[in-house]
């Protein structure tokens, strides 16, 4: 039996997720912004029947329905040497892009959408970037997280390059239902391409995250490597938070978590 696959004739219930804004000056304390949405919220699934839509350059891109958004993952998109400082305060430029988990309407596959912005309140709806394309996510893609690529210098010190990005998402294989984590590359943060199996589920009946990995978030540590934490699923059901290191953003290799509880 397939998991996590949709049948033709099924009916969704109670799946239109939407996403909101929220902003902090201490990061513990947080306000809402109301958007443009009349629910109050930034991202709303794409409804109306019309796939072709202009953006703020005029430019025809391809929307198609949605049934619901969420996950938001958002990346700034960083002013280049020949557009100049003063670029970032073109109302048509896209200073933010917003990476969300969607399901299509039509085909109710689950894809990996993208969204743009100038102010990082009021967004506009760019299309699709991941769709399931293969059996490691053939059954689906959701949850990404995006991170620049970067490499330690002589001095031990992270260097960003010009462009590049990676983007982690979780997959569902079509062929045993499993969800993985997998990965993309972009120059532009527009176009996607796909890279393969980032970090597969643990190994044996006693491993911890054998049955799924997923939902990555990356961060870039001073030791010199990047740190990888998902969540995981055992042959029991019960989940929990693992962590994986690398150094090239491509090889990652899981390292046993040490817990402490501020109480002790």
């Amino acid at each position: 039996e397939k998991m996590d696959m949709v049948p033709d004739e099924a009916v969704l219930k109670g799946m239109k997720l939407k996403i909101g804004t929220a902003i902090s000056q201490d990061g513990v304390t947080w306000g809402r912004v109301e958007g443009d949405d009349p629910s109050g919220a930034c991202m709303v699934p794409k409804e109306d029947d019309e796939t072709l839509v202009k953006n703020e350059k005029g430019e025809l891109l391809e929307v198609p329905q949605e049934l619901y958004c969420g996950w938001p993952e958002v990346v700034v998109n960083p002013v280049t040497e020949k557009e100049g400082d003063e670029a970032t305060k073109d109302p048509s430029r896209d200073n933010f892009f917003m990476y969300y988990s969607t399901m299509l309407k039509d085909t109710k596959e689950k894809a990996i959408a993208c969204g743009a912005s100038y102010s990082g309140f009021a967004w506009s709806k760019r299309g699709i970037v991941l769709k399931p394309s293969g059996p490691l996510d053939g059954a689906g893609c959701a949850r990404c997280n995006v991170i620049k690529k970067a490499s330690l210098n002589a001095d031990g010190l992270w260097e960003e390059g010009a462009n590049g990005w990676i983007m982690f998402y979780e997959g569902v294989s079509s062929e045993d239902g499993k969800h993985r984590i997998l990965a993309a590359e972009s120059d532009d943060l527009k176009s996607w391409n796909k890279l393969g199996l980032a970090l597969d589920v643990g190994q044996g009946d006693d491993a911890w995250d054998m049955k799924g990995v997923g939902s990555p978030h990356v961060i870039r540590l001073d030791d010199g490597f990047f740190r990888m934490y998902y969540t995981g699923e055992g042959v029991d059901g019960e989940t929990a938070i693992g962590v994986a290191k690398s150094v090239d953003l491509v090889n990652w290799e899981r390292e046993q978590a040490e817990v402490r509880f501020a109480f002790e």
